[in-house]
């Protein structure tokens, strides 16, 4: 079972939202690799307050190194964090889905 890590945009976008995409690309995930996979939560519901974008980038970059395989959610290209994470996940070796359907 692989670990995967989903890099999706979650700027003004709501919880609910941001569920549903996950969950799609988990079944998405799965289909295309043909196994059950481990998601690595990187959705941080319980940040802190004043948190920057930079904070969040570290914590997802801290995730990312634990993962087999990320999946890109659809217009993962127009978000600076979601470009640094597929950077830093080709750079490392890390197995790149990327979704340009959903």
């Amino acid at each position: 079972m692989k670990k995967l890590f989903i890099s999706q945009p979650m700027k003004d976008k709501t919880d609910a939202e941001i569920l549903a995409v996950r969950e799609q690309a988990i079944q998405s995930a799965k289909n295309l690799l043909g196994e059950d996979v481990e998601v690595i939560d990187s959705f941080f519901q319980d940040a802190p307050h004043d948190a920057k974008p930079l904070w969040f980038l570290a914590k997802s970059l801290e995730l990312l190194a634990t993962a087999d395989v990320v999946y890109f959610v659809k217009d993962w290209e127009k978000y600076r964090g979601c470009r640094i994470e597929n950077t830093c996940a080709i750079e490392y070796g890390i197995t790149v889905i990327e979704d340009y359907k959903h």
